[in-house]
């Protein structure tokens, strides 16, 4: 996540509730709410249960390795730490968006302008399923993958900041995948984001918004994921998240987070620096904001400031696996309902 001082500025009740579904898996005549089909909540399951401690940690242990040098910006070890990416999207046979012709949105040096002057030519890193109804309608599941690199003669791995979002966002991959495979892949595009540049002011992020892959207009929301691994001192011990901004532009959204949340999840959700006089102003300060300017709802889902913030000592070994993969679990949840549900979420917001 970037520094403050540079930048001051299941499923929605299964999907509801009150709804009957007849033996056959449809949904009851006389209700207009939205319900899982049978089928779908068999899939849903056997998704959820892909994402794992062991899949989070191997993959961990290598973006947040001495080797990756602390994926800074445009550097080698970043560039290294992007091709372990791609391969693992490879593997799980997750394509591209095919009007990139890559896994590549190149971001040129001009747009890479940061706090500590130029730096070089990099890359996001798009993976991306089509939807099967309504692929033209995207979600966006996102996280930076840069880091500060190396101070000093000394590796910042960044392994919650933000390798924890990194594997994230591969493993909701990987669970989306495996219902594709199953004949029950996502309604709408679920395009998995990796940008550049977060540590020098949203930098990638921004890129992308202004030169989107897909139209903003039909981006639907953005689901952030900066710093899961860990807790901060007023939440050790505690079963939770922090989740920022996901009433600020649409009711439906925080309402679907809470509900996958109740379903599957079971975690405190705090709600603390959705406060307009949060004087850290944590909405400003993660990629999703780079989405929320542009009117498209967010959620952005963080840990807290913890003592190896933006230290030397971000390792691997620090990281509670445990919630991490709850974390991520919700965060799959929430998006497989912003997927597959019949109507696009509202945006009736202000913020």
């Amino acid at each position: 996540m970037k520094n403050y001082h540079i930048f001051t500025i299941a499923l929605a009740v299964l999907f509801l509730q009150s709804c009957s579904v007849t033996s056959s898996g449809t949904v009851d005549a006389n209700s207009n709410q939205q319900v899982m089909v049978s089928g779908d909540a068999v899939v849903f399951k056997r998704a959820f249960s892909t994402i794992s401690e062991e899949n989070l940690k191997k993959n961990l242990s290598v973006i947040a390795s001495d080797e990756m040098e602390g994926r800074d910006t445009g550097s080698e070890g970043q560039k290294k730490a992007g091709r372990y990416i791609i391969k693992q999207y490879e593997d799980m046979g997750v394509s591209y968006p095919a009007v990139l012709g890559s896994y590549y949105q190149k971001v040129p040096e001009e747009a890479l302008k940061g706090r500590r002057g130029d730096l070089p030519a990099s890359e996001n890193i798009l993976a991306f399923i089509p939807g099967s109804e309504k692929p033209e309608e995207v979600i966006v599941v996102s996280a930076h993958y840069d880091h500060v690199g190396i101070k000093n003669g000394v590796i910042y791995n960044g392994a919650d900041d933000d390798g924890s979002g990194t594997v994230a966002v591969m493993e909701i991959a990987k669970a989306f995948q495996s219902a594709k495979k199953a004949g029950h892949g996502p309604k709408r595009s679920v395009l998995f984001l990796h940008v550049t540049g977060e540590e020098h002011g949203l930098l990638g992020s921004k890129y992308y918004a202004e030169h989107p892959v897909f139209p903003l207009a039909n981006t639907v929301v953005n689901l952030n994921i900066d710093m899961i691994g860990r807790c901060d001192p007023d939440n050790c011990g505690k079963n939770y998240v922090y989740v920022i901004g996901s009433d600020m532009l649409s009711t439906d959204l925080k309402k679907i987070n809470e509900e996958a949340n109740k379903n599957y999840t079971q975690m405190q959700l705090n709600y603390k620096y959705d406060d307009p006089n949060d004087t850290q102003r944590l909405y400003y300060r993660s990629d999703h904001y780079n989405f929320a300017k542009n009117g498209i709802p967010v959620a952005f889902y963080f840990d807290g400031i913890h003592e190896d913030y933006h230290q030397p000592s971000d390792d691997p070994d620090k990281i509670d696996y445990k919630a991490l993969k709850l974390r991520t679990e919700l965060i799959f949840a929430t998006a497989w309902e912003l997927a597959k549900r019949e109507s696009r979420i509202v945006v009736d917001g202000k913020k």
